[in-house]
């Protein structure tokens, strides 16, 4: 496993890439079931150029869609919400029950579904900031809710303020 830490305006994002470059997490500082560093991982920043070559043109806003190889590990029902998640388009909001229906699980699942996307390896690249509550709200958000204000503050799908409701939402077409 190689590992390298990229700084952003969310502080140091630790990002980690299999032997074959893909990137299989990106974690915050004090993100719930963040990946924190271990013994065996090897500090390499070459797999990451990409990553932080987009990173910064995200966080700057002149990017609203990565293109990078990916491959984070799950169960069959966690990889299907991760690949609901991908297409929910920058700037806008969905709710977990869009992502459920999606998903091809029954609007009853929206627990699991919350769980699988609580457990997204890959903040920030594999947009879980952008699911709301049903009613508007901003719910939680394993890199913390002021994060999650600040992505979509920066995304332009939300109002100005940390109290502001989302601006945008889209409809997945469920």
């Amino acid at each position: 496993m190689y590992f390298t830490s990229v700084d952003s305006p969310l502080g140091p994002l630790l990002l980690t890439a299999g032997p074959d470059g893909a990137l299989t997490s990106l974690s915050v500082p004090g993100q719930k079931g963040g990946r924190t560093v271990q013994d065996d991982w090897r500090p390499d920043p070459g797999p990451f150029r990409a990553a932080r070559e987009q990173l910064a043109a995200y966080f700057v806003g002149d990017l609203e869609e990565f293109r990078l190889e990916l491959r984070a590990e799950g169960t069959p029902f966690r990889t299907r919400v991760w690949d609901v998640l991908d297409t929910v388009p920058y700037g806008a909001t969905t709710t977990y029950g869009e992502i459920a229906a999606r998903a091809g699980a029954a609007r009853a699942a929206v627990r699991a579904v919350g769980g699988a996307i609580g457990a997204n390896p890959l903040l920030i690249v594999r947009p879980c900031h952008r699911v709301i509550g049903a009613d508007g709200s901003l719910t939680g958000y394993a890199g913390g809710l002021e994060r999650k204000v600040r992505l979509l503050t920066l995304e332009g799908a939300m109002a100005g303020s940390p109290a502001g409701a989302p601006r945008k939402a889209v409809d997945l077409g469920v």
